[in-house]
Parts: C-alpha cells; structure tokens; sequence
C-alpha cells in the first residue's frame, strides 16, 4: 500500500488495556481498509502492554506499540513518540476509550484537505453502558436508530449525532481559532503540517489544553479547522475524570500564546527524537 494512501491512527492508551480493546475491535471492522494503526502508550504498567499484545497479535490489523516510562500525564510527548514511528501522510488522533463507528476511516478520509485539519466529535456514554461494552454484553458499533433512541432515552448517551452523515460543505470551516469543541481525541490533520508545527508541545505538564495550544499553532501556521461533526463521532467510554490540577496554568500558557503567533512547539516533535527508554513492537 502506498504512504499516499495510508492513513495513520495514532492511538493513545495508559493502563486501560479493555477499553483500548474495543477501539480496535471498531477499526477491525472498519469499511475503508486503507489504515495503520499505532498505539502511543504513555507508560502502562507489564500487565497492561502483555493484554494489548496479546489483541494486537489477534486483531489481523497492522500495528505498532510505543511505549515509555510512566512519568506522569505526558500526552504531549507519547503522541509525538507515536507519529514517529508512522508511515502514512495522514494522520488522525483517537484516544483509547473512543470506539469508532465502522465507517470512521472513511468518513475522515472524506474530510481529508488541503490546507485544513478536521476537529472531529464524540458522544459521551454513561457509567452503566460502558461497564456492559466493556463486559462484552453489548456492542456500540452499527446499531440502528431505534437503539440509540432508546440509549438516549435511558441517559446511555449523550447525544444522537453519531446517527448522522452530513456531507462535506463550507459550513464546516472555521477559519479564527475558537477555544470551544476542540477534541484531540478525534483529530486529524496532514503529516507534513504536524511536521510544520513541530507536534503537540510538551512542555504542557498534566491534563488540559495542549490540544487547544496544538490548534492555535495550526491556525497561526495558516491551517483552517473543519469541523468533522455529523460525520466521525465516536462512542467516548465513561471513566473517572483526570486530575485537573495542572488546568489552569496549562489555559493561560494558551491565552498567552494567542497574541504571539507562536506557530512551532517549544518543546516538540523534533526534541523527542531519541527518547530514551522507547520501546517499539509491532504486528502485521
């Protein structure tokens, strides 16, 4: 397959190897087949990498596992560690309790732009619900109207929009940086602009807004947002929330750039090249 055809998904994962099981039971199932998939593991612990490999050498898709020490959230960094090791020129971010649709894929090559990175969306799940996927009691993927009606009605899900397949028009563009929707774990954006960026920018320490920091740079670098909603949402799993100790600091590092231009990443892409304690398998 060539590297123009391939689009990367670049997934990450920390110590939840179940619900990272579902996300790629969805890929398997994906219509449009033209994907690698590369697992950023930002330090899972021995029981949870020897459960993803155990589903990577079963799924019959082509992936790779990148793993670092655990030395805290570093989101930032595992995701740059994770494009590293890529071979396709598209790339799309999906977080590891985000189950996809089966046309997913499809729907982001869809968007795909010249110019622009896709903002994707997610429907929220409850705490019932995600136990009983997770249990293997039920399934999200493919289900009809009527059972997402019913989800909705019983407080399953958060919103119906993962019903809908809007087409690709000029009212997804946003061109002016906006703070609200931002979801970095349904993004996409072209390698090569990733590249321009220098990545997401590590020097954001724990949970909240390097995602946002990442979207302002693509603005500043001249990137339009388009927004993927109504067309590549995925199933968010319930889980308890992240400490948000480290929010605030992280909002005004954002505020602060916003009247800098600041296009490249402090601390990015390029600086995390030779990582030490990288480790890398892969299947397929």
């Amino acid at each position: 397959m060539s590297a123009f055809d391939l689009i990367s998904v670049v997934i990450t994962t920390y110590n939840r190897s179940d619900a990272l099981a579902l996300v790629l039971d969805g890929l398997r199932e994906q219509s449009d087949r033209r994907f690698e998939v590369v697992i950023a593991d930002d330090g899972s612990t021995q029981v949870h990498q020897e459960e993803i490999w155990h589903v990577c050498e079963s799924s019959g898709l082509s992936i790779t596992h990148v793993w670092h020490p655990d030395v805290g959230f570093t989101a930032s960094q595992v995701r740059n560690l994770g494009v590293a090791a890529t071979k396709g020129i598209y790339l799309v971010f999906l977080d590891g309790d985000c189950v996809p649709e089966v046309d997913f894929i499809a729907r982001h090559r869809s968007l795909m732009q010249s110019g622009c990175f896709v903002n994707g969306s997610r429907v929220l799940l409850g705490e019932s619900f995600t136990r009983r996927l997770l249990a293997g009691q039920d399934s999200a993927r493919n289900r009809s109207m009527g059972y997402w009606l019913r989800r909705r009605l019983k407080g399953d899900a958060s919103k119906l929009t993962g019903l809908l397949r809007l087409p690709d028009c000029r009212y997804r563009l946003q061109p002016r940086f906006v703070w609200r929707g931002i979801r970095s774990c349904n993004m996409a954006v072209w390698k090569a602009d990733y590249l321009k960026v220098n990545g997401f920018d590590e020097s954001f320490v724990g949970w909240g807004h390097e995602d946002a920091d990442f979207v302002l740079r693509l603005h500043n670098a001249g990137l339009i947002r388009k927004n993927g909603f109504c067309s590549t949402e995925v199933y968010h799993l319930w889980h308890t929330e992240a400490s948000r100790a480290q929010e605030g600091g992280n909002a005004d590092k954002v505020r602060q750039r916003s009247l800098t231009g600041q296009v490249r990443s402090t601390i990015g892409y390029d600086e995390s090249i030779g990582a030490p304690n990288v480790v890398v398998r892969s299947w397929g």
